[in-house]
């Protein structure tokens, strides 16, 4: 279970980097499945070089960077649709993936990582790792709080709520787009070569299907704290995060079979878009509906007058006023 807990905390990067397209922009970006593995093998590479762990974690973050700024400058310059612009540099990733590692899959299991100095600490595994990590993904979510509430922040996410009119007072939406886009596939990027890191290997099908377990983190999340405040919506995502490797953890527990895990994943993304519409309907249902002649019954019951709301004596009524 710590080790669940563990995972989920390194893969709250990913959730924020979806965060950004998804809810922020408001752009469905599919590069995260090929940025991640970008990401992984950049970082797997550099460490083999003899790059400090540190140094090859920011390049996987520089190479997801990069994907992001060819994904928007495809939406943005090419005129071609989001959707597919990711899909296209995610379809061409796999190949630069493929040379990046000269193969398909890299090992790490005897090499100096972020991680080997818990390991030899005897700490991985424990409750203090989980509050290391806590601590340094809190921190990361700090500073995309921050970032937000700046005056480009504040660009980006009016870009997401209403393209034209931040257009109007002459903020270029294509440059906001892409910058986005660039730093939420650097930050799946970075996640990437963390989690390559902390399993021991990079393999160029790892980031398959990522962006269902990013919606699932995000929607997840802020099914439970909510997203009215900035600061709740961006930790919720990383909580999200964790709560989706527990839920995988305990499927597998009760001996759910491995390879239905990507569909427990789709089924809990549907059941938490559902749970807040079917609740609103709920309540939509359950309140007696207000009308005209409801209200004023209501607002007269306490009187003990009574109101004929029948259009047909009200008419009969009226007539035989004039005629008096």
């Amino acid at each position: 279970m710590i080790g669940a807990v563990e995972l989920g905390l390194i893969y709250g990067v990913m959730a924020l980097g979806v965060f950004l397209t998804f809810r922020v922009l408001n752009f469905p970006d599919l590069t995260v499945d090929g940025s991640f593995t970008t990401g992984a093998a950049t970082a797997a590479m550099a460490i083999l070089a003899g790059w400090n762990p540190v140094l090859a974690t920011l390049a996987g973050f520089v190479t997801g960077f990069l994907a992001g700024v060819v994904t928007g400058l495809l939406h943005t310059k090419g005129k071609i649709d989001g959707l597919l612009a990711g899909i296209l540099t995610m379809i061409a990733l796999w190949s630069v993936n493929l040379r990046i590692m000269d193969g398909a899959n890299v090992p790490l299991l005897r090499q100096t990582t972020a991680f080997t100095p818990m390991r030899e600490a005897g700490i991985l595994g424990t409750e203090a790792s989980v509050a290391i990590l806590a601590a340094a993904v809190a921190l990361l979510g700090l500073v995309v709080v921050w970032f937000l509430t700046t005056n480009l922040g504040l660009s980006i996410r009016a870009t997401g709520d209403n393209g034209p009119m931040i257009s109007s007072f002459g903020v270029s939406t294509d440059f906001t787009k892409t910058l986005t886009l660039a730093l939420s596939n650097g930050l799946v990027g970075m996640c990437g070569a963390l989690v390559a890191q902390y399993q021991g290997f990079a393999d160029i099908s790892m980031g398959v299907g990522l962006i269902l377990v990013g919606l699932a983190s995000v929607i997840l999340g802020q099914a439970i704290l909510g997203q009215r405040r900035l600061f709740f919506a961006v930790f919720a995502v990383i909580v999200g995060a964790v709560l989706y490797r527990l839920i995988i953890f305990a499927a597998l527990e009760v001996g759910l079979n491995p390879n239905d895990m990507k569909a427990i994943t789709a089924i809990l993304v549907v059941i938490a878009l559902l749970v807040p519409r079917w609740r609103t309907m709920g309540g939509r249902f359950g309140r007696t509906p207000t009308t005209p002649v409801a209200a004023n019954e209501r607002a007269l019951a306490g009187t003990g007058t009574a109101v004929d709301t029948d259009p047909e004596s009200a008419d009969a009524a009226a007539t035989g006023s004039k005629e008096t």
